[in-house]
C-alpha cells in the first residue's frame, strides 16, 4: 500500500505543496530544537532546493565558474589527482 499527502495552496503567487515525510524521532527532535517547530519546512526546502531546482543549479554553476580563484584551485586539484592516479597505476600489478 502506498500512501501520500499532497495539498496545494497558493501564497504570494507561488504554488505550495504539503508533503508528508517519515523521519527518525531523534532527527525530528533535533530539527525542532535547532531549527524551531514552525521553521522546519522552510529549512528542509532550502536544503533540497539547490539539488532539485534546475534554475538554481544553473545559477550556482555559473557563479562557481565565474570565481577564478575557485576554478584555479579546482584545476590544480584535478591535475594533482590525475598525476597521483598515473603514478600508482603500476603498483599492485603482477609482472609477467
Amino acid at each position: 500500500m502506498i500512501a501520500y499527502t499532497c495539498n496545494t495552496r497558493v501564497e504570494d503567487g507561488a504554488m505550495r505543496r504539503k508533503l508528508t515525510i517519515t523521519i527518525d524521532q531523534e532527527v525530528y527532535e533535533g530539527l525542532r530544537r535547532v531549527v524551531g517547530p514552525r521553521r522546519i519546512s522552510g529549512f528542509l526546502e532550502a536544503l533540497a532546493r539547490p539539488h532539485v531546482v534546475l534554475a538554481d543549479l544553473d545559477a550556482g554553476y555559473a557563479a562557481m565558474a565565474a570565481d577564478e580563484d575557485r576554478e584555479t584551485d579546482a584545476l590544480e586539484w584535478a591535475e594533482a589527482t590525475v598525476h597521483d592516479v598515473a603514478d600508482s597505476g603500476s603498483e599492485g600489478r603482477a609482472e609477467g
